[in-house]
């Protein structure tokens, strides 16, 4: 049975103008993107089919184009069409973190970290750089490392918070495993660039792990000293 045929109240496009787009499932989502289905398939068959295929929908927005164009009715316009959303995206919570109060809106700093790393393949230690009145400077990737650690040097965070003029800042990585819990070795480090920090005056605000769909925070949890 073709969409159209389907109660207006179960079609994705329908349903997202009448309950907004967080009521849809990720099948829904794509099958809007996609706009039309193949031969035999609708539109949410072949989303389905999708996301089964590539296993969930961060693994299908991270797929290379040769696996991608693979898939039946995929081809090289579909695949710059889903760059270019997520792309776009990712430019959306850029602008609302740039316009966002850092401690009035922690929500806003989580989605933008979580669009900036959690397709990221290998551990990426990254840093959000602050002034004194908690105004965004620069977001930067400082070290890549492995697919479960990734080594940080303190001196050379350091030095590119002097070279950036920073009075505060938010540490970032992921944990491509999926896993939400910081690690000894993670807990570490935060406090030895706490300690180092402190001593040039730059406050550490938090540091947060992006893992799958969510993003856990060191300062929500209680373990900034």
């Amino acid at each position: 049975m073709a969409i159209t045929d389907w109660p207006i109240n179960e079609r994705p496009r329908e349903k997202l103008l009448t309950k907004g787009a967080d009521s849809l499932s990720n099948a829904e989502l794509l099958a809007i993107f996609l706009r039309v289905g193949i031969r035999g398939k609708t539109a949410i068959d072949l989303a389905r089919e999708l996301l089964s295929h590539f296993g969930s929908l961060k693994a299908l927005l991270s797929a290379r184009e040769s696996e991608f164009c693979k898939f039946p009715g995929m081809g090289p316009a579909k695949y710059v069409q889903l760059q270019a959303s997520l792309e776009i995206s990712k430019r959306y919570f850029h602008d609302e973190m740039h316009e966002a109060e850092i401690f009035n809106n922690p929500a806003a700093c989580k989605r933008f970290l979580h669009s900036a790393l959690a397709a990221k393949k290998h551990e990426v230690f990254a840093c959000l750089f602050l002034d004194t009145q908690h105004k965004i400077l620069a977001f930067e990737e400082l070290f890549t490392g492995t697919l479960d650690c990734a080594s940080v040097y303190p001196r050379e965070v350091i030095q590119k918070v002097l070279d950036i003029g920073a009075g505060a800042v938010i540490f970032c990585h992921n944990h491509p495993s999926g896993s939400l819990k910081a690690s000894e070795a993670d807990i570490q480090l935060t406090q030895r660039l706490t300690k180092a920090l402190d001593l040039i005056d730059v406050r550490v605000l938090d540091h947060m792990i992006v893992a799958g769909q969510h993003v856990m925070s060191f300062a929500e949890q209680g373990l900034l000293q």
